[in-house]
């Protein structure tokens, strides 16, 4: 490790503890100026943020030719916002889920990676289908807006004239928007960072293209969303800690691969090994989410530890297999076969626990 690569690191972890800080400190008070909950801010403003260096990473990467990298920034970000983010901030403190999240806004992240395999079950996402997934982000978009507004008016209807407090100066309102403008530049230049150092030392090391962008890239433009989920624990905002993974998984897919895909005539190609493997195990954690997020409203610390341990093994799998090493046929199998089995067992039957107890 050369000495300018150790400097990127450190100057990128430090830039995103600052632009965490300022992004959920600029987010929470938006959102109660506004009275909008945390949640709809979490999917909105911090998603969209915290989503800011897989868009950059992954539409430059496609115009520079290096289409495996910007595919596997996406799904490896996705891959890695499921099972080590939430993993770890539920292993920290039990996570409380909104109704929402279950009734819609985990419904439309399995239905966006639905629709990319299918879109990519050919092997390559073309311009048309970017379109396609752009459009799909717009309508997203738009359903979030108007149930921001929903809850301004029934939070405005909630009070009584003789509540409302005079008109919120100016002033106020510039200085939250500038600490968001702020986190979200001071989160996107960290990430740069790091990324340049973890590439360099990736390539260093010989990984194919797929595989840095499955690791590497996706886990240091999934370090804003680490960062701010982390911090919203600690600041007891849980519903942007859950808000920014979900809302950041349906971006990438919708926004970040269908611009990546316009952005170049002949589209993104998908590799053989990412079509049969990676894609799959992204559209499972998806469906995972389900019956986790659904067992009592809340992601309990074993269940964290669970989605942590499943990342481990993923990252192990990746690695083996860039190495070439033999023994990864029975890693697969001992994960199709064994545990993955056993896991939807177990989540099924709490579901189902959680079922009759809410009847």
């Amino acid at each position: 490790m050369t000495p300018l690569t150790l400097i990127y690191l450190l100057a990128g972890l430090l830039l995103l503890a600052l632009g965490a800080e300022s992004l959920i400190r600029g987010a929470a008070q938006i959102a109660e100026r506004l009275g909008i909950s945390s949640l709809v801010i979490g999917l909105t403003v911090v998603a969209f943020g915290t989503s800011a260096p897989e868009l950059a990473v992954s539409v430059q990467a496609s115009l520079s030719g290096s289409g495996d990298i910007a595919v596997g920034n996406v799904i490896g970000s996705n891959i890695a916002n499921i099972l080590l983010i939430l993993g770890l901030a539920a292993l920290l403190a039990p996570l409380m889920v909104a109704r929402q999240l279950i009734r819609l806004d985990v419904p439309v992240m399995v239905a966006a990676g639905a629709l990319t395999l299918v879109l990519a079950w050919d092997g390559r996402i073309s311009r048309g289908d970017g379109c396609m997934l752009l459009a799909g982000m717009l309508l997203y978009a738009l359903f979030l807006l108007m149930a921001g507004k929903r809850q301004q008016r029934l939070a405005l209807n909630g009070r009584a004239e003789s509540e409302r407090g005079p008109a919120s100066a100016p002033g106020g309102w510039l200085r939250h928007i500038f600490l968001v403008l702020m986190g979200l530049g001071l989160l996107v230049l960290g990430s740069q960072l790091l990324i340049e150092g973890a590439i360099s030392l990736a390539r260093a090391l010989g990984l194919s293209e797929l595989v840095i962008g499955l690791t590497v890239v996706a886990v240091g433009t999934s370090l804003p969303e680490l960062a701010t989920s982390l911090l919203a624990l600690y600041r007891g905002e849980r519903g942007i800690a859950v808000g920014n993974v979900v809302g950041s998984c349906v971006l990438n897919l919708l926004l970040v691969l269908g611009a990546s895909a316009l952005v170049v005539p002949e589209g993104l190609s998908i590799s053989p090994n990412a079509l049969a493997f990676d894609l799959p195990v992204m559209f499972a954690v998806f469906v995972a989410c389900i019956p986790i997020f659904f067992t009592g409203y809340r992601i309990n610390r074993w269940e964290g530890a669970l989605l942590l341990g499943y990342y481990l093994a993923y990252t192990l799998y990746l690695a083996m297999l860039s190495t070439g090493l033999p023994a990864i046929e029975l890693l697969r199998h001992v994960m199709i076969w064994y545990v993955m089995p056993i896991t939807g067992i177990t989540l099924a039957v709490a579901s189902l626990r959680a079922w009759k107890v809410q009847r």
